[in-house]
């Protein structure tokens, strides 16, 4: 039923897992430092927070309530009416392309950098 176990199967065993540690150290460093922290409600926006200044939102919508914390450079969802607390549990985040998301309430937190605006230069 079992077959012998042949060296070119470790081998491909060990470079799997080898590429598979690899991506996911990529995929962790990926992000860097943010600067905002863009909030949006059922889609729409809601606010934009400078990510070093440290202060509490309170979002009410729909009849359901949801507070967000930035504070040393970080945010997190400190408080939600919905039944499940995933986005209260996630942590708290500080990196681009990072977000907590309150599917229920249909809340989504995301981390972004500064925005940069560019002028055309023409000759």
């Amino acid at each position: 039923m079992f077959s012998k176990i042949k060296k070119a199967d470790v081998i491909l065993l060990i470079v799997l897992v080898l590429l598979g540690a690899g991506l996911s150290l990529l995929s962790a460093s990926a992000g860097s430092a943010g600067q905002q922290v863009e909030v949006s409600v059922d889609g729409q926006p809601y606010g934009t927070y400078s990510l070093s200044e440290d202060q509490t939102i309170e979002i009410s919508h729909d009849g359901h309530t949801n507070k967000i914390t930035i504070k040393d450079d970080t945010v997190q969802m400190t408080y939600s009416d919905c039944r499940n607390q995933i986005c209260v549990n996630d942590g708290s985040i500080s990196q681009t392309n990072q977000s907590i998301v309150c599917l229920p309430n249909r809340v989504v937190i995301e981390i972004t950098g500064k925005e940069e605006k560019y002028d055309a230069i023409s000759n």
